[in-house]
């Protein structure tokens, strides 16, 4: 079954590939109609592993994210390595303006639906007017549709839903090395006992080494201050590789969530234990809006 869904992620994407299209660089408005001295490509996705980058998509530019979760490693030949196993989450964020993207998306974990925006606050600057670091603002809502073991408590629909909040803090220091904080708070509307409490803070460190003009390594990690008994902190690594209007990102976590809820707070895997998951991230940018300089050319 897991090998059916593969196949059918190929398929999608070799499809893409034969469209009359133009190639569509995810920032590309951004990096036309911004002044030389604003600092582009502090990540090469929006997306570092599992968390948001301070990136946004171009204004008009419709991103296409598929994103693939197998099971631990550590499950051996019989279940393939953890291929035998996988999650997925298929998303698609939009650029209304060049500083504000908003996505939708829906995850097989937990069934769960999500909505996100990002509205960059300050971008980093070189030259006379020197700013040294972008800020962006996150906003995310996941709702649970799974449905729960019976109970003598019916829930309401409300009780389904969870928040994140973030400042994203990043710097491009050069051409090979980029670095991001992110400050978030989770809350859930529900929780399971009284003696849990309803908002959990940590902060997420990230950050980007350039190999190559279309190559990356990525790493994320989240830090908890406050955390839930038997999850763990999410650490990721990773590699990112460029291609025009496609970016491929392989990565190793010991997260199968791809929610702020659910990986950040509801990490099972350890990496002192082994449990190290495979996982992918695919994009494929389209203009859907045409730039202000395009606007007068017939693609």
């Amino acid at each position: 079954m897991q090998f059916k869904q593969i196949g059918i992620v190929a398929t999608i994407l070799l499809a893409s590939l034969q469209l009359n299209a133009q190639n569509i660089d995810l920032f590309s408005e951004q990096s036309n109609n911004q002044s030389p001295d604003i600092v582009t490509g502090t990540f090469k996705s929006t997306r570092v592993v599992n968390g948001q980058s301070i990136e946004n998509v171009g204004a008009g530019v419709l991103d296409f994210r598929i994103s693939h979760r197998f099971g631990a490693i550590s499950q051996g030949g019989y279940n393939l390595f953890g291929l035998d196993q996988a999650t997925m989450r298929i998303g698609l964020d939009y650029g209304l303006f060049s500083r504000l993207t908003v996505g939708v998306g829906r995850s097989t974990y937990q069934k769960q639906y999500d909505a996100f925006l990002k509205f960059k606050i300050l971008q980093q600057q070189d030259g006379e007017r020197f700013i040294p670091i972008s800020v962006s603002y996150v906003a995310s809502s996941i709702y649970k549709s799974m449905k729960e073991a019976t109970t003598t408590y019916t829930p309401y629909a409300s009780d389904r839903f969870s928040f994140a909040h973030q400042i994203l803090i990043a710097s491009k220091l050069n051409d090979y090395i980029s670095i991001q904080l992110s400050p978030t708070l989770v809350h859930y509307n529900l929780v399971d006992s009284a003696k849990i409490p309803n908002d959990f803070k940590s902060l997420g460190i990230s950050s980007r080494f350039r190999l190559s003009k279309r190559v990356n390594l990525t790493s994320e990690y989240f830090y908890r201050f406050d955390k839930l008994a038997g999850y763990y902190d999410p650490l990721s690594l990773g590699i990112d590789i460029e291609t025009g209007g496609h970016v491929f990102q392989l990565h190793v976590s010991n997260s199968n969530g791809m929610t702020e809820r659910t990986f950040i707070n509801e990490t099972t895997g350890s990496w002192s234990k082994g449990d190290l998951c495979f996982g992918f991230n695919i994009t494929r940018a389209f203009g859907i809006r045409k730039p202000k300089e395009l606007r007068g050319i017939n693609w």
